[in-house]
């Protein structure tokens, strides 16, 4: 069954803070084989300016998956989330996150489209700190998988 595409430009209540963890910051960067010291060593993020170490350009898919959790378990949308893959994500950052940065993400459909009996959903979350100052936006693409009979058809 298709998506109502009448959910375009629904936005979903601000999740609640998400502290972003100095340890958070350095297991991302050890799993992602990235050893830049900005990551893991304050003093070296600090020679750079920054107040604590960074995050890593993909850490934060964290809080867009977060966040897409209000999409996909919406009754009223009818996502069958068994169904969903994860098709593209892209990040724009207004500054790089920071350790100690408390942050809250607003989810927005933006597009759901039939694509070959597929769903496709493009998620947008807008990330601010506790301030209120944009920090990045995430656009995200599901793809729920066509329903097939049982025989395969």
């Amino acid at each position: 069954m298709a998506l109502d595409p009448s959910f375009v430009g629904r936005t979903y209540p601000p999740t609640e803070p998400y502290e972003v963890g100095r340890e958070k910051i350095r297991e991302f960067a050890a799993a992602v084989g990235d050893a830049n010291p900005v990551y893991t060593d304050p003093q070296a993020a600090k020679d750079l300016g920054y107040t604590d170490v960074i995050a890593p350009p993909t850490c934060m898919t964290l809080l867009s998956f977060s966040a897409m959790r209000q999409v996909v378990e919406d009754p009223a949308l009818g996502l069958d989330y068994s169904r969903v893959v994860h098709g593209d994500q892209k990040f724009s950052y207004s500054r790089p996150v920071q350790a100690g940065d408390r942050l809250r993400t607003v989810m927005t459909i933006d597009a759901i489209k039939s694509l070959a009996g597929n769903d496709v959903l493009t998620l947008r979350g807008e990330v601010t700190d506790e301030n209120g100052e944009h920090v990045m936006t995430s656009v995200m693409t599901l793809v729920s998988r066509a329903a097939t009979d049982q025989a395969g058809e």
